[in-house]
C-alpha cells in the first residue's frame, strides 16, 4: 500500500514539473490551446490516441462490453483503429490544419462560424461542447474513482475530491504544449502496462485456448462473430465509437497543433498502431471477466445474479495482476484518464472563453485575459465534472455514449461536410447539427440505449446537410 502510494506520488510531482515548465513557455491563449500550432507526429500521435483511450474504456466499456458481448467486442477495438484512428489522420488530418491556417481558427467552433458565416451556429455549438463534454469528463472521474477505491481501499468520493484537485492544477498550469508532453509519457506506460496485463491475463487463464474454451462452456455466442445481444447493439458500438472521432472536437483539436503534413503521414501510422493495442488488449481483457468473476468469489459486486459493470474490471485488474505489480496497473489507468481528461476541459474552457465570451460578450478581450480566463474556467469544468461524478447518475457506458452520441450528432453533419464540400449551406449546416442533435436526444429518452440513439441521430446528421443544402437555397 505505502510503496503503490509513494510511485503514484512521484508520478504527480513529474507531471506537475511538466506542467510548471509550460506555464513559463505559454505565452498567449494560443499557445495554450494549441502549443503555438507546432507539435511534432509523435507528441501528436500519443496525444490523439490517449484522448481516446480513458479510464471510460477500461473500466466502464470493457467491463460492460466483454461481460456482454465477449469475444466479438474486438470488432470494437479493430473499427476504433482502422476507422477512428487511421482514417481519421488520413482524411481529416493535414485537411484540418490547412483550414485552421487559412482561417485563422484554433476551434472548431471558429472553424464553423467562418465556414458558414455564422455567428448563431458558433454559439450552438460552444454550448453543445460545454454541456456534453461535462458527463464525458464525469465518467472519466468515475472510472478512476472505482479503480482506486477497490485497489487501495480508498473512499470514493476522498478519491474523487483529490483527482479533481489534482486534475485541475495540472490544466490550468500547463497549456497544451505540457499536454502533449505529458501524453507521450502516458503512451509509454500506457503500451507497457496492456502487454504486461496481456500476458497476465494469459497466464492467470491458462492460456488463449483455455480461455476461449472457458467462455464457450458459459454461452457459445461469446466466442461467436457477434455476441449474445445481437448485431444491432454490437454495430451502434461500433459506428458510435469509430465514427464519432470525425467530428469530437478534443480529437479535431489535436490537427489544429500539428507542424505539418509529414507529422501527419507519420501520426497516422503512429496511432494506429497504439489504438490496435490499447483497444484490443482492453476489450479482449473485459470478455475474460466472465471466466475470472462469479457471484462466489466477488459477492460484493453482484446484485440479485447481475454484476455492477463498472466495478467488473477494476475487480478482474485486483485477481489478476500479481500485488506487486498493481501501481502498474493503476499507473494504467491514470494515464489514460488524465489525458483524456486533460483534452476534455482545454476545449470545454476555450470553447466558454474563446467562441462564447470573446464572441458574443467582450469582443475587443485582450490576448492576456483571455489566457487567464481559460485557466479558470478549465478549473471550473473540473469542479462541475466532479460534482456530476459524485452523483453517480447511471453506468459509465451509458453516460459516454449519451456525451459521444450527442456531440457527433450536432458536429458530424455541419463539420465533415463543411471540411469536403462547397456546396452544402448554412441552413443545412444548422438543420443537420440541430436535428441529429435532436433526434440523439429524443431516442435516448424515449427509452434507447445511448449507443444506438447517438448512432441514429449521427446518421440523421451526416444524411441532414447535403439533403437540406439542395432543398433551401440559403448560402
Amino acid at each position: 500500500m505505502t510503496a503503490k502510494l509513494i510511485v503514484i506520488a512521484l508520478y504527480a510531482i513529474v507531471i506537475l514539473l511538466v506542467g510548471f515548465m509550460g506555464l513559463r513557455r505559454t505565452k498567449s491563449s494560443r499557445d495554450f490551446l494549441l502549443g503555438g500550432g507546432n507539435v511534432g507526429a509523435w507528441m501528436s500521435a500519443f496525444s490523439y490516441g490517449t484522448a481516446y483511450f480513458s479510464a471510460v474504456l477500461f473500466i466502464g466499456f470493457a467491463g460492460k462490453i466483454g461481460w456482454g458481448f465477449g469475444l466479438s467486442g474486438l470488432w470494437i477495438a479493430l473499427f476504433n483503429a482502422i476507422v477512428g484512428v487511421y482514417v481519421v489522420w488520413v482524411l481529416l488530418g493535414w485537411r484540418i490544419k490547412q483550414v485552421s491556417v487559412k482561417y485563422d481558427i484554433g476551434t472548431m467552433s471558429e472553424f464553423l462560424e467562418k465556414r458558414y458565416d455564422s455567428s448563431m451556429l458558433k454559439l450552438f455549438s460552444a454550448i453543445v461542447i460545454f454541456i456534453f463534454l461535462i458527463p464525458y469528463s464525469a465518467a472519466v472521474f468515475m472510472g478512476l474513482s472505482y479503480l482506486f477505491e477497490i485497489s487501495l481501499g480508498l473512499p470514493y468520493a476522498y478519491v474523487l475530491i483529490g483527482m479533481g484537485i489534482f486534475t485541475a492544477t495540472y490544466i490550468v498550469l500547463g497549456g497544451y504544449k505540457s499536454m502533449a508532453i505529458i501524453d507521450t509519457i502516458f503512451g509509454i506506460i500506457m503500451t507497457v502496462s496492456v502487454l504486461l496485463l496481456f500476458y497476465f491475463t494469459l497466464e492467470k487463464g491458462d492460456g488463449m485456448d483455455n480461455i476461449v474454451d472457458s467462455l464457450r462452456s458459459i454461452e457459445p455466442r461469446l466466442v461467436s462473430s457477434v455476441g449474445p445481444p445481437g448485431w444491432w447493439p454490437l454495430f451502434a458500438l461500433v459506428f458510435l465509437t469509430s465514427v464519432a472521432p470525425f467530428g469530437m472536437p478534443q480529437l479535431v483539436q489535436k490537427f489544429y497543433a500539428i507542424r505539418d503534413r509529414k507529422s501527419v503521414k507519420t501520426g497516422a501510422v503512429a496511432s494506429t498502431v497504439f489504438a490496435i493495442l490499447i483497444g484490443g488488449v482492453a476489450y479482449f481483457i473485459g470478455s475474460t471477466t466472465r471466466v475470472f468473476i462469479n457471484p462466489d468469489n466477488a459477492p460484493q459486486i453482484f446484485v440479485s445474479g447481475k454484476p455492477n459493470f463498472d466495478q467488473l474490471m477494476p475487480e478482474l485488474l485486483t485477481n489478476v495482476i500479481p500485488s506487486s505489480l498493481s501501481v502498474v496497473i493503476l499507473l494504467l489507468i491514470l494515464s489514460a484518464s488524465m489525458s483524456t481528461l486533460a483534452s476534455l476541459v482545454l476545449i470545454s474552457s476555450s470553447s466558454f472563453t474563446r467562441d462564447f465570451w470573446k464572441g458574443f460578450v467582450r469582443k475587443d478581450m485582450p490576448d492576456g485575459q483571455i489566457t487567464v480566463m481559460m485557466r479558470v474556467m478549465s478549473a471550473f469544468f473540473v469542479l462541475l465534472a466532479v460534482l456530476f461524478a459524485a452523483v453517480e447518475l447511471d453506468v459509465i457506458v451509458e453516460i459516454l455514449g449519451i456525451s459521444w452520441g450527442a456531440l457527433g450528432s450536432f458536429f458530424l453533419g455541419p463539420f465533415v461536410w463543411g471540411l469536403f464540400s462547397d456546396k452544402v449551406t448554412k441552413a443545412g449546416a444548422m438543420i443537420s447539427g440541430l436535428g441529429g442533435l435532436a433526434v440523439c436526444l429524443g431516442l435516448y429518452l424515449y427509452g434507447m440505449s445511448s449507443p444506438e440513439a447517438g448512432t441514429i441521430g449521427m446518421m440523421t446528421s451526416l444524411l441532414l446537410n447535403p439533403l437540406t443544402s439542395r432543398l433551401i437555397k440559403i448560402n
